[in-house]
């Protein structure tokens, strides 16, 4: 007999699943028994969330459609913040949430969940298969909507309609459009006429430069613009890019900063970069976006328009007058050469033969392969990914900006390698953010997946020290007591290592990412490295300034004493 579970999964393989996550139980077993004979692998994970974020990676890497499954109640609910951060990426998702048999639903039944009230807020489908001859079209429809719109979508899957005889209904095929949209004329038009009147011309790019990574870069010769990125810019525009002048953002440089604030013209390109204090106060700001919904939603744009943007660019270059004025570029391009000297400052062995962060994430980069695919847990690793990785155009880095969580870093890792078995892939993780979801590292172990894992060991929830410090406020409740990770890692089954001393670093590294299987590096790295942003304002140095007296005053001067000598070094 086929059911209406062999009906789902059928339909999703068709649609291009290779891999779904999760933890088999109760009302999904009809479901995995159906995957069971299908070409879709099932990656057994330990903790359900490690399972959504180990799916959003894997789709957001690969373009393709991924899945996750759950039993009903805290099964399914388990995903909500893994997949939280999926749809945030803009990853396709599938989850199947199983549900409690229909007769009991709305009478408060052992582990009942509205489902489709908690997945409402991170989901761009989300229904109920309420009946056999639902089934088809149904997943079909969720697994488009997540392709087309980019995000998670949830099939909510009561037990007895899943192990219920299949309706002879006929297939519905999964399409995916790839249509080519941009501006009309006369729009290109303003934004030429707006962009050959300007003299100091900048250009802002995000995660729709994807593919534009070559008309970005022909713009910016035409305009002798400098090119500043997002976070989620920097694996398509750092590369092969004379014209880059870095980030911007708290996370960014100064140079990135300056070319923003000081343009007279901007031109943003697939960016939605939220925080408004780092736009520029007096410009003539011009937007080109494939969703129009984010024209002008950070900062008012006196152009906007929709559109991809290769195709956009390549119908706005011959409406644009060529530039011989270089000031504008020389000028950020020499504030770039200058940020980096700054950062690669940091970026040596400290004091006392301290580990800088820095140092650790720059000689990473060094040692990796050049297609390595990079995860950072959110907090000061993520930050010293993005500054210290060098992209070389095949690399990917794949961290938590939007939903901004922890513990992301080791999960996506497992996505990533499950995608791509014979890619490098290396997971820089907190302390912190390690120890949220330390039992995936079995998931590492069982299903095969030989990551690379490296906790930046500090003792402490390093970010938000900084946070209450920058506030005036001594920290509280940050201080970790950890374990020795590589033993923790060796009784798991991985190889493990752990440095102390900067002078044994370099050998370590090169040794742990040489390892054949599942390997983690754990690094005592300096407390007192400060995330400093591009720009201080004056209110945070009275900050700083206020928990050092503070600081002092309780009897912790030596904490000080750290942290400015990681200032000064």
């Amino acid at each position: 007999m086929t059911t209406v579970a062999d009906v789902i999964v059928k339909t999703l393989e068709a649609a291009g699943v290779e891999r779904c996550y999760g933890i088999p139980g109760d009302t999904l077993n009809h479901i995995t028994d159906a995957i069971r004979t299908s070409g879709i692998r099932w990656v057994h994970v330990r903790h359900e969330e490690a399972g959504g974020f180990a799916a959003g990676a894997d789709a957001m890497l690969t373009g393709k459609l991924a899945a996750c499954a759950g039993s009903c109640g805290p099964g399914s609910l388990h995903f909500i913040n893994g997949l939280f951060e999926s749809h945030r990426n803009r990853a396709p998702v599938v989850l199947i949430a199983s549900q409690i048999v229909r007769d009991e639903l709305g009478f408060d039944f052992p582990q009942e969940v509205d489902f489709k009230a908690v997945y409402a807020s991170c989901s761009v489908f989300c229904e109920e298969i309420r009946t056999p001859e639902q089934a088809r079209r149904m997943t079909a429809m969720a697994a488009q909507a997540a392709l087309a719109k980019r995000g998670v979508a949830v099939l909510i899957v009561p037990a007895d309609v899943s192990s219920a005889k299949a309706a002879d209904e006929p297939d519905f095929a999964v399409h995916r459009a790839a249509p080519v949209i941009r501006p009309a004329d006369a729009e290109l038009d303003r934004l030429a006429a707006a962009l050959n009147s300007g003299r100091r011309i900048a250009i802002y790019g995000g995660s729709g430069c994807e593919q534009a990574h070559d008309a970005v870069v022909a713009l910016a010769e035409r305009l002798r613009a400098p090119v500043v990125r997002t976070s989620r810019a920097k694996d398509f525009l750092e590369h092969d890019n004379p014209f880059d002048v870095g980030m911007t953002g708290i996370f960014g440089s100064e140079s990135g900063y300056h070319a923003l604030v000081s343009c007279d013209v901007l031109l943003l390109l697939g960016c939605d970069f939220a925080w408004r204090q780092f736009y520029p106060e007096k410009a003539t700001i011009l937007q080109i976006d494939l969703d129009g919904t984010h024209l002008g939603r950070r900062h008012p744009v006196d152009v906007g328009v929709v559109g991809d943007i290769a195709p956009s660019l390549d119908a706005l270059l011959p409406r644009i007058t060529p530039r011989d004025d270089n000031a504008f570029l020389d000028e950020c391009l020499d504030h770039h050469r200058k940020a980096q000297a700054a950062q690669a400052k940091h970026a040596t062995v400290g004091k006392g033969g301290a580990i800088h962060p820095q140092y650790l994430t720059q000689t990473i980069s060094r040692h990796a392969a050049p297609d390595a695919v990079f995860t950072a847990d959110g907090g000061s690793p993520m930050v010293w990914s993005l500054r210290h990785i060098a992209a070389t155009g095949q690399n990917r880095t794949v961290v938590s900006l939007t939903h901004g969580t922890m513990a992301n870093a080791m999960p996506q890792a497992l996505g990533a390698k499950a995608a791509f078995p014979d890619r490098q892939v290396i997971a820089l993780s907190g302390d912190g953010g390690l120890a949220m979801m330390l039992g995936d590292l079995l998931t590492a172990v069982q299903e095969k997946l030989p990551i690379k894992v490296v906790v930046f060991n500090n003792g402490a929830l390093d970010f938000v020290e900084i946070e209450q410090k920058v506030e005036g406020l001594l920290d509280a409740y940050t201080e970790l007591v950890n374990p020795d990770f590589a033993r923790v890692a060796e009784a798991i089954g991985f190889s493990g290592r752990r440095v102390e001393r900067a002078e044994d670093l370099e050998a370590a590294v090169q040794a742990w990412l040489q390892e054949p299987g599942p390997a983690l590096l754990d690094v005592v790295t300096d407390r007192y490295e400060l995330v400093m942003p591009p720009a201080v304002k004056p209110g945070q140095v009275a900050g700083m300034a206020l928990y050092s007296a503070k600081a002092v005053l309780g009897g912790r001067g030596r904490e000080v004493v750290g942290i400015i000598r990681n200032l000064i070094a």
